[in-house]
């Protein structure tokens, strides 16, 4: 490894950053990023060896499940495009969510989190932690008094979806994170509807970022990854060791592509944004459609904080359709442009039920107090042409 790096320059523009930025390159002078298949390292000497245990420097590596060149290319450069200090990847976003709860907490901490959860999410808290004597109180998320009625003098942590799945409920970061602050508690905040691209949720107040790089990160429905985000500290202090002992290490061959999906991130997005756009105003008023959850449209309940924090309201659109399960159906069924996947944030628009899917572990009670109604359907939009797309779901809908 030569000590070529590039893309470390504070007054890079977000586009130049996702395609230079944390760049390591060897004495070969590639353009595309090496990827460093290999599990361990060499030492010159044993005295070498014994002095990276001791202590590590920078660039140097010991074991690829504590570090490796080519997922550190990705973590610098996604901390880059975040404005974090430092970023830890893993081998799947919940192992990046389950690593931020888990590490900082013991038995007899007390945390509060948002209710309306992706159901991998609400289980590690009403599940594992409770299970290991943490005591976790869920709260309707975008009522800040509610906020304030649960986070207690001893609260150690408060977590939430920046945007949440599937209803995208918006949640005050600001807002949250003062009153967590004002306790010392640590905010962590899954951020993976907003973007880091149209979203900067360390600005506003949150401690610890979480992504799922399996969505847009990747974009194209390749492979699994995760990543956590916040102060060095945190990272290399409180997250690192939690991770190196239990293995949640991203592959190489995963970080590489994630390198490659960061490229076009910022693309990507403002094109799904647009088409996300574009079909939820379409559906406003439709004879099939009880309802859209868009957080651009003016009646959505948290149209105005959106705009506040967001530079653009995303790339998802969940609707409900008239006639329930059954007509959720024959609409998914009858698109032929728009797949069916329980993923998101691809180039490819997909669909899914969240009521039979991503959150069918939920009882029908939690079901209906969260809104997934059985009419939900949760669209993640593509790069695709948005009248192709928008053709598309109209037909689908006749079919309802």
């Amino acid at each position: 490894m030569s000590d070529q790096k590039s893309g470390q320059k504070s007054g890079q523009k977000t586009r130049t950053n996702l395609v230079h930025g944390g760049t390591r390159r060897s004495q070969y002078g590639e353009v595309s990023e090496a990827i460093f298949l290999t599990q361990g390292f060499v030492y010159e000497t044993a005295a070498q060896a014994e002095g990276r245990f001791e202590a590590l420097g920078e660039d140097e590596f010991i074991y690829a499940r504590y570090g490796n060149p080519t997922v550190r290319m990705f973590e610098e450069r996604i901390a880059l495009l975040e404005g974090a200090e430092d970023a830890f990847a893993t081998a799947s976003g919940m192992a990046a969510v389950n690593a931020a709860l888990v590490a900082p907490l013991k038995a007899g901490d007390h945390v509060v989190a948002s209710r309306a959860l992706f159901g991998s999410c609400e289980y590690i808290l009403s599940e594992i932690l409770v299970r290991f004597g943490v005591e976790v109180d869920f709260v309707d998320g975008t009522d800040l008094s509610a906020w304030k009625a649960a986070i207690r003098p001893d609260t150690k942590l408060v977590f939430f979806e920046a945007l949440s799945n599937p209803t995208l409920e918006v949640i005050d970061i600001r807002g949250v994170s003062e009153l967590a602050h004002a306790v010392g508690a640590l905010v962590v905040v899954d951020n993976v509807f907003a973007t880091p691209i149209f979203q900067r949720s360390l600005e506003l107040g949150a401690d610890v970022i979480v992504y799922s790089a399996t969505k847009h990160i990747d974009g194209q429905g390749r492979v699994l990854g995760g990543v956590v985000l916040g102060r060095r500290d945190f990272i290399r202090k409180t997250l690192e060791p939690y991770l190196k002992h239990t293995g949640g290490a991203m592959s190489p061959f995963n970080a590489w592509v994630l390198l490659k999906g960061l490229e076009t991130l910022d693309l990507r997005c403002r094109a799904q944004a647009e088409n996300a756009d574009k079909v939820a105003r379409a559906l406003v008023g439709h004879e099939k459609v009880a309802a859209v959850l868009y957080p651009g449209l003016p009646d959505h309940p948290q149209h105005n904080l959106a705009l506040a924090q967001m530079e653009k309201p995303g790339t998802m659109v969940s609707f409900e359709i008239r006639g329930g399960k059954e007509a959720a159906f024959r609409f998914l069924d009858a698109l032929e442009v728009v797949v069916i996947s329980n993923n998101l944030g691809d180039a490819k628009s997909i669909i899914t039920h969240p009521a039979t899917t991503t959150h069918q572990r939920l009882s029908d009670e939690k079901k209906a107090a969260l809104g997934i109604t059985p009419g939900l359907v949760r669209l993640s939009l593509g790069i695709e042409d948005g009248e192709d797309i928008l053709a598309d779901v109209m037909r689908a809908l006749e079919m309802a």
